[in-house]
């Protein structure tokens, strides 16, 4: 059975965004998160939003 992975925008304390999958949320410290995302190009397409908006700062 194949597992499917999720994609997940994180914020961390610096203010800049991260794309993470399932098991690396799991592990990393984040004060805001959005996701779950089916696709990494779709996580993509939100972090660069997020900056845009200015909830991010880029990387």
């Amino acid at each position: 059975m194949s597992q499917t992975t999720n994609w997940y925008v994180v914020k961390a304390s610096a203010g800049t965004c991260q794309i993470l999958t399932d098991a690396e949320l799991k592990s990393a410290p984040n004060s805001e998160s959005w996701g779950p995302y089916a696709t990494e190009g779709e996580a993509i397409a939100k972090r660069v939003g997020l900056i845009r908006a200015g909830k991010c700062q880029p990387a």
